[in-house]
């Protein structure tokens, strides 16, 4: 009987763990015993999975052959599977450097329960080559036994989109990879069994992983061109989304739109690809000139600002400003690697005092992460600026009018307001 464990039960780990929980055993482990109690009591805080869906699929314990998901943080409770799957993050550090610390932990884990005829499944978005030189090794010398003999690998990176209730995990095709192809094989039909999209069954774990770390680097890159073409048409008065809807009218232009990269993906994987090929002695021009340019947008927005209320002879030390999100991105409470954070430090280094509203973002969270204030309430009070800096459902329908000064700046980052903004990007 097959028994899957998922290793990380976070935006990526609880939705795959609830769909194979369909038709499975399965037991989601997570280190964080906070997150496994409110999952327990069938409340996900990532919102990726509704209360109702993941209530249908929990139990407490396995009865016989009755599929489901148990969540745990002890580990005696994944000793019997003979399927891990691996979904922990792989950020950055601070100087942009890829951490693997939480890759190395996952295979530490798998590797203390680690049996004969096993097979472990990552997800997590690495370089080519991470899987079978930094994972490998980990689980070979924690379970003492040896990888293509004993145990197997398989490689199937995550698609899932934050906050998209539509491209759910089922609906994104996979590509999946083993380490030989037999193990291919077995490791495509596990996923074909639930995901109705479909399967690309890659001809190795290494193409497996080039796959995925390039869908992002390439919208990295194409984000990256719109933004520098709205600083240029910025500094000739023409208005950067016209000239894109315009242009649209082609059948082959692509509709990518400026605006701030933040996030777990799009901002990270391509410092994933760039260290690896420098690790192989070529400097890759294109896609850290990308980075460099989306990640001076944040910086960018602020000035926009800051020339706007000057413009309107508003005393820029110790304004007020509204920002109206937090998160890295549109209805969704994920806080990860947003780039509104960007904006709000280099609104501070102004000597702007802001305010955050947020419906969607844990105030918590956002202080543990940035050590900044945040209110799911909006203000009872007039500011010198608002910044629309998250699209999220509940800020299309504001007042803007009651929320600014007799002087004030209205800044849209997102460009979606149909009120009379003051700029976008």
């Amino acid at each position: 009987m097959q028994k899957i464990a998922i290793i990380g039960l976070g935006y990526v780990g609880l939705p795959l763990a609830r769909l194979f929980a369909t038709k499975f055993q399965v037991v989601g482990f997570d280190i964080n015993q906070k997150r496994i109690k409110e999952l327990c009591s069938g409340t996900d805080i990532t919102l990726e999975v509704s209360d109702e869906v993941l209530q249908k699929v929990l139990v407490s314990k396995f009865n016989n052959n009755e599929n489901g998901l148990l969540c745990s943080f002890a580990l005696q409770d994944i000793v019997d599977c003979n399927y891990y799957i691996v979904t922990v993050p792989t950020p950055v550090d601070k100087n942009n450097r890829p951490d693997l610390n939480p890759l190395y932990k996952a295979s530490e884990t798998v590797g203390k329960v680690l049996k004969k005829g096993d097979i472990v499944i990552y997800e997590s978005t690495v370089y080519p080559g991470a899987t079978e030189e930094e994972c490998i090794p980990v689980l070979e010398s924690v379970s003492e036994l040896k990888f293509n003999e004993d145990f197997f690998v398989g490689y199937s990176p995550e698609r899932i989109n934050p906050g998209d209730r539509e491209h759910t995990v089922e609906k994104i095709l996979k590509v999946t990879a083993g380490s030989t192809p037999e193990i291919g094989n077995r490791v495509n039909d596990l996923y074909k069994s639930v995901i109705t999209a479909g399967t690309h069954l890659a001809p190795s774990i290494k193409v497996a992983e080039a796959a995925k770390v390039i869908e992002n680097s390439q919208r990295d890159l194409n984000i990256a061109f719109v933004n520098e073409l709205a600083k240029i048409f910025n500094l000739m008065n023409i208005d950067t989304r016209a000239v894109l809807e315009a242009a649209g009218t082609k059948w082959n232009f692509l509709p990518f739109r400026p605006g701030l990269v933040g996030g777990h993906c799009i901002g990270v994987d391509p410092y994933y690809l760039a260290q690896r090929a420098q690790e192989f002695g070529y400097h890759p021009e294109l896609i850290l000139a990308g980075r460099r340019m989306n990640d001076s947008m944040g910086e960018y927005v602020a000035s926009q600002v800051v020339k706007l209320m000057i413009k309107k002879e508003i005393i820029v030390n110790g304004a007020e400003l509204l920002m109206l999100g937090i998160t890295f991105k549109e209805n969704c409470p994920d806080v990860r690697n947003t780039k509104i954070n960007d904006v709000i430090s280099a609104l501070s280094d102004y000597g702007i005092k802001v305010v955050i509203y947020d419906p969607w973002a844990n105030p918590v969270e956002v202080k543990h992460e940035y050590d900044l204030e945040t209110s799911k309430s909006l203000p009872n009070h007039r500011f010198d600026g608002v910044v629309l800096g998250v699209a999220h459902k509940e800020f299309l329908g504001l007042n803007f009018d009651s929320l600014k000064k007799e002087k004030s700046v209205l800044f849209d980052v997102k460009g979606i307001l149909t009120n009379e903004v003051d700029g976008s990007l």
